[in-house]
């Protein structure tokens, strides 16, 4: 119906023509797809600004009281703003709460933004060693069994079961050879190391009776070996670290950056995880508001997709102890469905993969407006999952207009055969740096945009191996059919060499 707009000279009201779409989308009628203000609306001296949801232009302030627990995972390609929101999220949490943050950094993006922020770094490698025969609070017969578990999860399906009990019996061996009791906990003793561990079993490999015996124990020293390397024995000699200190000195980055390859990095996250996990257990439960610790694991995969990870015991267990875990991923499928599943807060960014943006789809289950917005997400954009503790009769994810950090968000362009790609400037820098290839990086963005083939001719031209450069790719998002057309179009501007 067309209303009269010719009203009389002035009057106080003024008609417009509406249709019954413009109607719809202004949901007069219609509960919002979002929680309800009250639930967004939380006490600003208790609670963490995100930024405004983005129908109703609610300001979200994100707290854990009505949730099923305060751990986060968070899910987007590389620059769309993982480590913004995590770098957002734990520096508002230190001013509310005094939260502690122990990062453990694969690949020390986090460098730079914990040394401006006066926090500390501690690169393993070097001088900073840590022995992961260290008790942590418990038992040598219990961290006997949790280093199998961390060897198990590196070593897969490598170590037979006769290899995986020899490694077992000579752990306990250490201990007792360094007057260690198996039961009793907190022992004031010096532990042994892996080294100790590695010489046990090349002492029984010489006394084994029999060929097949010896070869199963020398296997078993070979596997153990590899980490007490002169050089490479970084976590094989005593602790210059004392984890016990860095978990209550404000924000700390553990880097693992510099460890000689990725089962050593492993190995350190794993340990690191089972040593806060028995130090949750130590704390007493307080009525303290807000959070004691967050740990952080951004794109530790192998630590935080096995099921015998104790990343996985932090999320059953972390709430009661005033602990949290924040996990960061570019595949969502890298984080275990026990965790993912259970998270009280997931944070959906740009995503990339089809495949992922069902598995989330899937594992959330939102609706088709969400899933259709996400499908148009730019870098900052995201759509929010909310895990509350009792029923709901409303939407559980909502998008947000964007995320409100700590400094504006940069978004860079790259131009593709096949579209374009948005990115955080500052994360596909770090990225890059991670490679060791930033050096002369920046000539290549003009106006805010960077064209993909000149891309992939600085690369080359920096000496770096094809296989290595396709795999920067396609961490950055790029389809490998779209790998394949900018390797074609450089073949044809090279004259078809």
């Amino acid at each position: 119906m067309k209303l009269d707009e010719n009203i009389q000279s002035g009057s106080l009201l003024r008609f417009r023509e509406f249709s019954n779409r413009d109607l719809g989308e202004r949901m007069i009628f219609a509960h919002p797809p979002e929680p309800p203000s009250g639930l967004l609306l939380n006490d600003p001296l208790n609670s963490i600004y995100i930024g405004r949801t983005k129908v109703m232009k609610v300001p979200f302030y994100w707290t854990f009281d009505k949730l099923t627990n305060p751990h986060i995972a968070i899910v987007g390609v590389t620059g769309a703003g993982k480590s913004y929101l995590v770098k957002t999220f734990l520096t508002r949490a230190a001013l509310i709460w005094r939260t502690n943050a122990l990062i453990i950094d694969w690949a020390g993006e986090y460098v730079d933004w914990v040394e401006q922020t006066g926090g500390k770094v501690v690169e393993l490698g070097g001088k900073n060693t840590l022995n992961i025969m260290d008790l942590g609070g418990n038992s040598p017969l219990n961290r006997t069994r949790q280093i199998m578990r961390t060897l198990e999860i590196l070593l897969d399906s490598q170590a037979r079961d006769d290899e995986k009990r020899v490694m077992e019996e000579a752990i306990e061996e250490a201990y007792l050879n360094k007057g260690f009791s198996l039961h009793t906990k907190n022992q004031t003793l010096t532990p042994p190391t892996l080294k100790d561990v590695h010489a046990i079993l090349l002492k029984k490999a010489k006394k084994a009776e029999s060929v097949w015996v010896k070869e199963y124990i020398l296997n078993s020293a070979k596997m153990i070996g590899r980490f007490t390397k002169k050089g490479m024995d970084f976590l094989a000699q005593q602790s210059s670290l004392e984890l016990g200190k860095l978990t209550s000195s404000g924000l700390v980055d553990i880097v693992l950056k510099k460890l000689p390859d990725e089962d050593f990095r492993v190995l350190a996250g794993l340990f690191i995880l089972q040593y806060l996990k028995e130090k949750m257990r130590e704390e007493e439960w307080s009525a303290q508001k807000g959070l004691k610790l967050y740990v952080v694991l951004d794109e530790a995969w192998k630590v935080a997709k096995d099921d015998r990870s104790d990343a996985i015991m932090i999320v059953r267990e972390g709430r009661k102890y005033k602990f949290g875990l924040i996990v960061a991923s570019q595949n969502p499928t890298d984080i275990h469905e026990a965790i993912f599943s259970n998270v009280g807060t997931t944070f959906i960014l740009n995503l990339k993969f089809q495949r992922y943006k069902e598995y989330v789809r899937e594992s959330l289950k939102y609706s088709d407006f969400v899933a259709e917005a996400i499908e148009k997400f730019g870098v900052g954009d995201a759509a929010v999952n909310l895990m509350f503790s009792s029923k709901t009769d409303f939407s559980r994810t909502f998008l947000m207009d964007k995320i409100h950090g700590e400094d504006p968000l940069e978004q860079m362009t790259v131009l593709t055969p096949d579209g374009e790609l948005l990115f955080d400037k500052h994360e596909i820098k770090r990225m890059l740096s991670y490679e060791g290839i930033s050096y002369g990086f920046s000539h290549l963005i003009k106006d805010d945009k960077l064209d993909s083939l000149d891309l992939l001719k600085w690369l080359e031209s920096q000496s770096i191996p094809r296989s290595k450069i396709i795999g920067i790719l396609n961490y950055l998002g790029f389809e490998m059919d779209t790998i394949r057309k900018l390797f074609k179009k450089l073949r044809d501007n090279n004259g078809g060499d």
